[in-house]
């Protein structure tokens, strides 16, 4: 009996890896709802910035790694179930928060959004190596930024250029350090694949 496992095929995510099953929808399912729960446990790792509604948390890289490791459909999925279930009020939010009357919950909408993209960049292969991955971790974070922070202005009462030194300026060098560890994981991961292979 052999053990070597199959090539990996063009356009595969990680979570694409997992052993076929009879029962996809429900491992699908499983994948969703644990990229949820992931998302709402790294969003309680919460650090406040003074000056700031905005704290800074895990849930970005929770959020990028979801959407990196599952595809665009699933990570989707799952940063909307995420949204979903804290609107409906999980106090999975950051910080224990829930609902959609926040100051930060534009960056949740900008996360469902950054989770689609790096989904299907990791389709294309843009997790396969450090310089990739990195190139797709920044543009994840602009795509959460770019909702968040004029989401923060405009329910805050702030202009443009205070969202910005309270809402994204804090957070580019935690931001660093989440693309930092990402570039490193998932490049990681592939080549630990492609050795069992």
């Amino acid at each position: 009996m052999s053990t070597a496992a199959a090539p990996v095929r063009a356009g595969a995510v990680l979570a694409d890896l997992l052993p076929a099953s009879r029962t996809k929808y429900a491992v699908d399912t499983a994948l969703v709802v644990g990229g949820a729960a992931l998302t709402g446990i790294a969003a309680q790792i919460a650090v406040p910035v003074p000056g700031s509604p905005v704290p800074v948390t895990g849930q970005t890289f929770a959020a990028l790694l979801v959407g990196t490791a599952l595809g665009a459909r699933r990570g989707f999925l799952s940063l909307a179930l995420y949204a979903l279930v804290g609107m409906a009020g999980m106090p999975w939010f950051a910080e224990g928060a829930h609902g959609y009357a926040m100051p930060s919950f534009g960056y949740i909408l900008g996360m469902l959004l950054a989770a689609t993209v790096v989904g299907d960049l990791a389709r294309r292969g843009a997790d396969r190596t450090v310089l990739r991955t990195a190139g797709s971790m920044v543009l994840g974070s602009a795509i959460i930024y770019a909702v968040g922070v004029p989401y923060l202005s405009l329910a805050t009462g702030m202009t443009l250029g205070q969202a910005v030194a309270a809402g994204l300026t804090p957070f580019l060098v935690g931001d660093a350090l989440k693309a930092a560890l990402a570039m490193g994981a998932l490049p990681t991961a592939w080549k630990l694949i492609g050795r069992r292979g």
